[in-house]
């Protein structure tokens, strides 16, 4: 596990993971912005004018609906942030230095900006498995996306040690407390 915690942004709760990636910062920049790298990790498809105030169209998830939000920061080629739903999600990468065998390195900062506090547990997993998706897709192992049943089950893992670190839960899980298709 990556340790996403728990933060206090403006008397918003946040969930905030800070990793280091085997890439170069630019790599990883197209990675978190580019609606084609981002296809391949995050949990819907990604497309968006690239602006202030731009808009955002996230669909193609089989446990949400579609949803519109806003671009609300974008600084190429560090900072990327739009509304989803009623969260934020923040992306801020860095140049991180290099491996011990010379390789480049990035800091990516994730910050999710939630609406509900109980959904910290839940969406902390859920950004595990998305995170794991990232780095196979920056090492070019064809990743597989966040939705299949392999990545279901990382999720439990993940969301059972938040459970037990104290991390707020509650909310609805999708394809679980919805009768959705992943219910059992």
């Amino acid at each position: 596990m990556r340790h996403g915690r728990l933060v206090d942004l403006d008397g918003r709760a946040g969930v905030r993971f800070t990793v280091a990636l085997a890439a170069s910062s630019d790599r990883v920049w197209r990675a978190v912005s580019d609606p084609s790298d981002m296809r391949t990790w995050f949990p819907q498809t990604v497309t968006y004018r690239p602006r202030v105030g731009g808009p955002v169209e996230l669909t193609d998830d089989p446990n949400l609906p579609s949803t519109r939000g806003e671009v609300l920061a974008y600084d190429p080629p560090r900072a990327f942030a739009f509304t989803w739903g009623e969260d934020e999600l923040w992306f801020e990468v860095a140049d991180a230095g290099r491996s011990s065998e010379g390789e480049p390195l990035a800091r990516l900062v994730l910050t999710d900006v939630l609406d509900l506090r109980d959904s910290a547990s839940r969406n902390a997993a859920g950004w595990e498995v998305c995170l794991d998706e990232l780095e196979a897709h920056l090492a070019d192992d064809d990743p597989a996306g966040p939705h299949t049943p392999e990545a279901r089950e990382r999720w439990r893992g993940y969301y059972d040690a938040y459970l037990s670190a104290g991390m707020p839960a509650g909310a609805p899980i999708p394809g679980e407390d919805d009768g959705g298709p992943d219910e059992t």
